[in-house]
């Protein structure tokens, strides 16, 4: 009798657990749907070996600005440095960690609305995750375009300079030298000595040149929100960061004209009427719209 008990009360302990994982799991799944209904993506777990590299969107912007063989941006690229600053800003919004303030009852527009931290768990990405510190700790929220020249450095106040990202290339450069994509090199210019970041996997980048270049050629879907938004903002950046152009030096001249032709399209979109749609993301348009105003 003491058995047939003991076998009874393990079933439904078995049962029990088993209910358990299932719940977790409905409540695991019920979280996924509403990040997507909100625009945003799943942690990604970079723990693990992939087949393909995953570089965040600042690090791609980053290498496609990047020359090849001398391992530096361009002197004259004066983008950069806010469209990286841009890229974390979406970055975060995509991860779930940033959002903008409640419309109310009489809607502001993209840029007049504060960035709010809606979690500070971390990121794994050291970059992204003082961003994050600094958006979060701040006493009184900012918009969108005030964090993008915080960040940058480019403000007047003394009282926030020390929001500014230090040395973000050469950081973002040495995330991809640990990533096997770049090498680290000592290059001499007369008067001083610079560390340079040449290519080393062409594979990767020629990947992510394929990517974009797909994205508005053979895969254009013709409506931003049937696009992944981590391709769609990685076109608008790379735009901004005047890095595009690299992309699509390879094509021929139709191709380049098509390809620039669909870029266009997307430029000439309404940011503040995209954000109102189902299924978008606020943060990625508002960014947008701070660098297309």
């Amino acid at each position: 009798m003491t058995s047939i008990t003991q076998r009874s009360s393990g079933l439904v302990q078995r049962r029990t657990e088993a209910s358990r994982t299932a719940a977790d799991k409905e409540r695991e799944l019920g979280r996924e749907e509403q990040d997507a209904a909100r625009g945003e993506e799943p942690d990604r777990d970079d723990s693990g070996d992939s087949k393909e590299t995953r570089l965040t969107l600042m690090e791609e912007v980053l290498l496609l600005g990047l020359k090849d063989r001398e391992g530096y941006t361009s002197f004259w690229n004066d983008c950069i440095s806010s469209g990286l600053r841009g890229c974390m800003l979406i970055e975060l919004g995509l991860r779930g960690r940033l959002q903008l303030e409640p419309c109310g009852v009489r809607r502001k527009s993209l840029l007049a609305r504060k960035v709010l931290c809606r979690s500070d768990a971390p990121t794994g990405d050291v970059l992204l995750d003082e961003a994050l510190k600094h958006i979060k700790e701040t006493p009184t929220p900012e918009t969108v375009q005030s964090w993008i020249e915080l960040l940058s450095g480019e403000t007047w106040n003394p009282l926030k300079l020390h929001y500014q990202l230090r040395n973000v290339r050469e950081r973002l450069a040495k995330n991809l030298v640990e990533k096997g994509v770049l090498t680290t090199e000592k290059q001499n210019f007369l008067l001083f000595d610079m560390t340079t970041h040449p290519l080393t996997n062409s594979n990767i980048k020629q990947r992510l040149i394929k990517k974009v270049q797909e994205a508005v050629l053979e895969k254009w879907v013709n409506d931003p929100h049937r696009m992944d938004k981590r391709l769609l903002a990685l076109i608008f950046l790379a735009h901004s960061s005047d890095v595009l152009e690299n992309a699509f030096a390879p094509l021929i001249d139709d191709q380049y004209d098509l390809a620039m032709k669909r870029v266009r399209q997307l430029l000439e979109l309404e940011p503040e009427a995209e954000s109102m749609k189902t299924n978008t993301n606020e943060m990625l348009w508002a960014v947008v719209a701070a660098f297309t105003k």
